[in-house]
């Protein structure tokens, strides 16, 4: 009889929330690849200025992961906050077409940054809660597999969009609008909760000292360390911004994410299910000597292959570290904690992501490219370094 090569097993619901991913992301994504080139070329801001927005905005997802993930520990249910996270980013889509300037772009870009933080703790949550420990890095791999097609689908569109258009920005706004609203149906419809025990525990205060003294020490290490990666690997608008440097036209400009979330795309599930194979930790350090090289290249080799090689090996340490980074925390957080756990941990880390996009600003128009990929590189040397002494030392 004929041996059938099933799939792994995993859920249905994984699936779906990365379908939902993939088109939240896409439509995203056609927004966020032009938005650095339109603020810096078109309205006259600063290279600090768009560090100071970007990181501005995603510590404002940050700050908003912690209380939703709490939430949804103390209510026992993720679905709904994952709902109305997606929801409140769809809403704000039509914002950035209609935006009559730049005050408008940073408010929805605000707004869009806080539905992600309400979703983000929940929904990871929900993954850990659906998924068998044996299987969690290959869902957390899978969901971040899918959610960065998304991320380089969506800078193709804003590509060929641009081609078409004679570089209308927006043009390409207006047709992002419709995969966010597909990806929040897919969402309502397609992905379920699981049913818990009646005698499940619901924590009351799950921000409370005594609560947060639950998650344990192990937790506590992989944030810090967790921290000192972020600080590392700032935001990827400064990718754009070397390809720009480089004299890269800003209809090609989205080709620098595109190379990179295909990268980060095809390495995040083999990463992941490797992860539940041989330890994660191992494949962790990898990704970042990876982020280590990456930085080298952007910073010292010239021309247009340096850069496609820094943002290949980018997009590489991406796959290596992210969805690994979930499932440790899924692993070292109690069940009725997760929400908090991720929440937290999306917090410290988002703290240390506005500090390094202000900082990789400020650093790049004081002192040049070279000093703010040097700069992550040292960081990332660090975090390996103290993920390297704790794997030794147990």
């Amino acid at each position: 009889m004929r041996r059938r090569h099933a799939l792994p097993p995993i859920p249905r619901s994984v699936w779906a929330l990365g379908v939902v991913s993939l088109l939240m992301d896409t439509s995203s994504e056609m927004i966020h690849a032009l938005l650095p080139l339109y603020m810096v070329s078109v309205l006259g801001t600063s290279v600090l200025a768009v560090g100071l927005i970007e990181g501005i905005a995603e510590a404002t997802a940050a700050i908003t992961k912690v209380f939703s993930g709490a939430l949804s520990d103390r209510l026992g249910k993720r679905k709904l906050l994952t709902v109305l996270g997606y929801g409140l980013a769809a809403m704000t889509k039509p914002v950035f077409p209609l935006a009559p300037g730049p005050e408008w772009l940073i408010a929805a870009r605000f707004v869009d940054r806080v539905g992600k933080g309400i979703r983000g703790a929940p929904r990871d949550a929900l993954v850990a809660d659906i998924t068998p420990a044996e299987l969690r890095g290959a869902a957390f791999g899978l969901r971040q597999a899918l959610d960065t097609v998304g991320a380089f689908v969506g800078p193709l569109l804003a590509i060929l969009l641009m081609w078409l258009t004679a570089s209308h920005f927006q043009t390409v706004f207006w047709v992002a609008v419709v995969p966010a609203f597909m990806a929040l149906y897919v969402l309502i419809v397609c992905v379920r909760e699981p049913d818990k025990p009646a005698a499940a525990i619901k924590v009351a205060a799950p921000l409370a000292l005594r609560e947060l003294a639950r998650l344990g020490n192990g937790y506590w290490r992989l944030v810090i360390l967790a921290t000192l990666f972020t600080l590392a690997r700032f935001s990827e608008a400064f990718l754009l911004l070397r390809g720009q440097a480089l004299g890269l036209a800003p209809l090609w400009a989205p080709a620098v994410l595109v190379l990179m979330s295909l990268a980060y795309s095809l390495s995040a599930y083999p990463a992941g299910a490797l992860s539940d194979k041989v330890g994660r930790r191992g494949v962790l350090m990898f990704g970042l000597v990876l982020l280590v090289l990456a930085d080298l290249l952007l910073a010292w080799l010239p021309g247009l292959s340096g850069l496609a090689l820094g943002v290949i090996l980018w997009g590489l340490h991406m796959g290596f570290t992210q969805g690994v980074f979930s499932a440790l925390i899924a692993d070292s957080a109690p069940e009725a904690l997760r929400g908090t756990a991720f929440g937290v941990f999306h917090l410290v880390t988002g703290a240390a992501l506005l500090a390094a996009s202000v900082l990789a600003g400020g650093l790049w128009d004081w002192a040049g490219y070279q000093t703010t990929f040097m700069f992550g590189a040292a960081c990332a040397a660090i975090t390996l370094a103290g993920l390297w002494f704790i794997r030794r030392n147990g």
